[in-house]
């Protein structure tokens, strides 16, 4: 079996050389951390046992308790958790987990789901040899249902054998055929019939047959993001593998989150406790543009299955039952007469119909009242909520061509929206849109595009808006060779190719280019191009393989941090919400483990908050943007959660 971990034994070793190292580096006053953290990340576990034994043996003391009383906060747990067996600190691990005030469900699940027979039979013995207690009753103790029963199952072995390779292939073809058969993955299906931590506990084992170091990777990045560390997670996993298959979880880190392990542990800690967690990591991988051998499967199984797939695209608003165009324009007629405006009635009215439907009432309000229901509302609203309706009102194209003239006027370009819009639409889409700039503002998108970009980014946005993307020749060796290459017209060469190829063509090269030459074609954007050159291809392969899941980063970007990128917000909310915004709610649930409605929640409340002196009605806008979030479901019914 090939070594995928990234500690190994140490060579010439000398436990009782190492055992004085240590002594020395905490004996008198302070104590030296770096020969510490240096020495103990470059033996293996087996290495630092030894290194007890020796320092007992040399100095008659015991070196973890020297150690805890030397060192402090994280990068103590951190040390002392490395001196411990795999088996004592999965034990200890438990222990922690369901003692005391309240239940680590969720490390409970990691543990439980990820361990291997043999692990899950050490661990068993070193809980009863260090708590003098049983796992398995402590554990019946302190949890219930479903929940508790299959951790049970867990812990008897009885589920664990699936582990074994044999198993694993099957199971794993057990689940694509599943799918085909379904038409919805077992994951999805589990979410739909279970709750809680039982539906997170059978969706663990899940992705663990699927695969472990993806499972690792997908937990160790939802405990470094957002405000705050999940401390405990972040060492559990990093001292729990690292010698058994970081390198794997490494990549299909930066395969799933285009960043780098090591990047991400560097940005979220600090001092020591930063060192010594990337010397656990032990490399970045954003240097580097090749997989590693799991991680080259798994991507190429992730081309695969998104050009044989068929995704069923999901809105959140669909056309309204009933619907009377006459009665809704004279209901918004009436929210907007005399002193004061009822907002609410306008939000339930617009964010329930279709924009086909929002069209009639248009006419039906200029028909009837023989006023343009457009100005009515942008004198009535104001800021984000007026730019929020406003833009339900457009017809998307003429919605996408706002937006494309917002992106481009006044001072500054704002080229991550030019980007987002032309990678994401349709020939058809752009067409329209292109038309619609024209009625609007009596100038082609191509020349507005031209007189405010420059360079081969400007040619690439002229290359997208011309809405010829079509069926091609085989791409891939063609790639190949303009990678090898690395010419000065490489970029130019990236252009012919991913500029006009049909998304399913482009989904079949960058799977082939994978199988070819074990390479990332993302990184490869990354690395050899820059600016916004390097932005839009990085976008478009990001758009080609899975849509949803790249208006979930930007919907994330667009919130996360100080301030909210509200036009992003508003431009990707409402050009979603009538083809595939539940699908991009599933995948920002699936990434940074909260929900889209809470995080729209959170952020414009913020809004309201800072802008209510000013009499804006911002906390209207968070309303507004949750009815278009909500599941049609919900619309269906007149439901939109209160805040």
């Amino acid at each position: 079996m090939v070594f995928r971990g990234t500690i190994a034994d140490a060579p010439d070793f000398d436990p009782s050389a190492d055992a004085e190292t240590l002594y020395n580096a905490m004996k008198g006053i302070g104590s030296d951390k770096e020969a510490i953290l240096d020495l103990v990340t470059s033996r293996s576990n087996a290495q630092r046992q030894e290194i007890i034994s020796a320092y007992k043996c040399s100095f008659g003391k015991d070196l973890i308790d020297d150690l805890k009383y030397e060192l402090t906060g994280k990068f103590e747990r951190l040390i002392v958790s490395l001196m411990r067996t795999p088996a004592y600190h999965d034990a200890k691990e438990i222990h922690d987990a369901v003692k005391g005030v309240g239940t680590n469900e969720r490390c409970l699940i990691e543990v439980m789901a990820s361990r291997t027979n043999k692990q899950i039979h050490d661990m068993v013995a070193a809980y009863k040899d260090a708590y003098g207690s049983d796992i398995e009753e402590d554990i019946i103790m302190d949890t219930s249902g479903h929940f508790k029963k299959m951790l049970v199952v867990l812990l008897q072995h009885y589920v664990i054998f699936c582990f074994l390779t044999p198993v694993v292939t099957h199971l794993r073809m057990v689940f694509d055929a599943y799918e085909k058969i379904g038409e919805t993955s077992i994951e999805d299906s589990i979410k739909s019939e279970l709750s809680g931590d039982f539906e997170r506990l059978m969706l663990a084992v899940v992705q663990c047959i699927r695969s472990v170091p993806m499972f690792f990777a997908k937990r160790l990045y939802k405990s470094m993001k957002g405000l705050g560390t999940a401390d405990n997670t972040l060492i559990r996993i990093m001292i729990s593998r690292s010698e058994i298959d970081m390198l794997d979880i490494r990549e299909c880190f930066r395969l799933r989150y285009e960043k780098s392990l090591y990047n991400m542990i560097k940005d979220d800690t600090s001092g020591d406790y930063k060192r010594t967690l990337l010397n656990l990591c032990g490399g970045d991988d954003d240097l580097a543009g090749e997989f590693f051998p799991e991680a080259a499967q798994i991507a190429y199984k992730m081309w695969e299955l998104s050009a044989t797939t068929k995704v069923q695209l999901r809105p959140t608003v669909r056309p309204a039952p009933n619907f009377d165009p006459a009665a809704d324009a004279q209901a918004l007629r009436k929210a907007m007469k005399g002193f004061g405006t009822d907002e609410d009635t306008i939000i339930d009215i617009v964010t329930q119909r279709s924009n086909a439907q929002r069209q009639e009432i248009r006419q039906a309000f200029k028909s009837l009242l023989g006023r343009d229901l457009m100005k009515d509302l942008k004198s009535e609203l104001s800021k984000n909520l007026e730019r929020l309706i406003i833009g339900l009102m457009l017809t998307p194209a003429e919605f996408d061509a706002k937006m494309m003239r917002k992106a481009m006027e006044g001072a500054g370009t704002d080229e991550h929206a030019l980007i987002e819009i032309l990678v994401t639409r349709s020939n058809e889409e752009i067409h329209a849109m292109n038309d619609a700039y024209q009625n609007a503002y009596k100038k082609s998108l191509e020349e507005a595009i031209q007189s405010d970009t420059s360079g081969h980014f400007c040619r690439i946005l002229v290359s997208l808006v011309q809405g010829a993307r079509e069926e091609g020749p085989a791409d891939c060796m063609t790639l190949i060779f303009y990678c090898i290459k690395k010419s000065d017209d490489m970029e130019m060469k990236f252009m012919s190719i991913l500029c006009t190829r049909s998304v399913p063509h482009l989904r079949r090269v960058f799977q082939e280019f994978v199988k070819c030459t074990n390479k990332d074609i993302e990184q490869i954007i990354k690395k050899e191009m820059s600016g916004d050159v390097k932005n839009a291809f990085y976008a478009i392969v990001r758009s080609v393989k899975n849509q949803p899941s790249y208006f979930a980063d930007r919907l994330y970007k667009a919130m996360k941090g100080l301030g909210t990128d509200d036009r992003a917000l508003i431009r990707i909310m409402v050009s979603r919400c009538e083809i595939d915004l539940f699908n991009i709610r599933k995948e920002f649930k699936e990434t940074h483990d909260a929900s889209l409605h809470e995080f729209i929640q959170v952020e414009t409340m913020i809004v309201s908050l800072s802008l209510c002196l000013l009499t804006v009605p911002a906390g209207l806008l968070c309303s507004h943007l949750i009815c278009v979030c909500v599941s049609v479901e919900f619309l269906s019914h007149g439901l939109c959660p209160t805040l």
